[in-house]
């Protein structure tokens, strides 16, 4: 299975955590890392590219820190853009049915925080419904979201464990909506 792992994160190169990870994915067999914050500086994302792109590969992760319950804007620029009605959905619009998608991302906050009645209400499984309905919608399928948390306070060891984690989620990872999240540093 081929895998590709879309970065979006606008200081890639100061985040330890996401910098880690997507260095683990590159070492990875099958598995292509792309950087859109690398790639796209002056926000002219090349549709036909990113597309293409996306037909080479089976299974689609796009890894990024949360972002006020969301995505960085260049990732949800590159939804409007690339995910376009003819090509991702409606008439003709079948080029990432049966494929997997899914989600890797970093939080600020605790994984305690990301509980009913934690500090942010909801669970990374619910903040992520987007990402879900986004899947839904292109005819994939979505795996559950893999989630490490407390990024600020989070030790090289954390993240070395964080990084094996992320290798063996991606490896046993199952595409089945009812399974469930993978947290790491509680």
């Amino acid at each position: 299975m081929k895998t590709l792992i879309i970065v979006a994160h606008p200081d890639l190169q100061n985040s330890r955590i996401n910098r880690a990870l997507a260095d683990t994915m590159r070492e990875q067999p099958d598995t292509t890392v792309h950087v859109l914050d690398e790639l796209y500086q002056d926000k002219s994302i090349d549709v036909t590219h990113e597309q293409g792109l996306l037909e080479r590969h089976d299974r689609i992760i796009f890894q990024y820190p949360l972002y006020w319950y969301s995505t960085p804007p260049l990732l949800k620029q590159w939804f409007d853009e690339v995910l376009a009605y003819g090509w991702a959905f409606g008439p003709g619009g079948e080029h990432l049915k049966g494929k997997e998608i899914g989600i890797a991302i970093s939080t600020a906050g605790t994984a305690a925080s990301y509980q009913p009645g934690g500090y942010n209400l909801f669970t990374i499984r619910d903040i992520a419904k987007p990402m879900e309905a986004l899947a839904n919608y292109v005819g994939a399928h979505y795996l559950p979201p893999f989630a490490i948390h407390n990024a600020n306070y989070i030790t090289d060891e954390q993240i070395a464990i964080s990084q094996e984690a992320y290798v063996d989620h991606l490896r046993s990872v199952k595409h089945v909506q009812t399974s469930g999240l993978v947290t790491i540093n509680k």
